[in-house]
């Protein structure tokens, strides 16, 4: 439910990432990864916390990302706002992208989800 901070070389990339929001020092690590699908940022944190309470609270205490119910609520906030479900049908790796903006974890995730598909597969006997 959170980031495991090393800092590794690109958890220090965060600081200063204006694409992220990161405009304060400190940002890279306050605003690291949390919540279902790791909401990365300030920007998100803001967007995330204006939009679901109509206020900072995200921001003022960036921890609440990291417990229900928040943890989900963000998830699905930001596949939401940024249209992921759209490219289920594209498959993982745009998925990976929308979610990731890259492909970090892809070789992962891919054989996260065909170990899900034989449970369901499982289930369904």
């Amino acid at each position: 439910m959170e980031e495991i901070w090393g800092p590794t070389a690109a958890q220090r990339r965060y600081e200063g990432r204006v694409d992220l929001g990161n405009i304060k020092a400190g940002d890279g690590f306050l605003f690291r990864g949390r919540g279902l699908i790791q909401l990365t940022g300030r920007d998100n944190y803001v967007r995330y916390s204006r939009e679901t309470y109509g206020d900072l609270r995200a921001v003022m205490f960036p921890d609440m990302v990291a417990r229900l119910p928040d943890a989900a609520f963000a998830a699905g906030w930001y596949w939401r706002v940024n249209s992921c479900g759209m490219l289920v049908g594209d498959g993982i790796e745009a998925v990976t992208r929308c979610v990731n903006g890259g492909t970090n974890g892809l070789s992962d995730r891919r054989a996260l989800t065909q170990r899900a598909l034989a449970l369901f597969e499982e289930i369904k006997q």
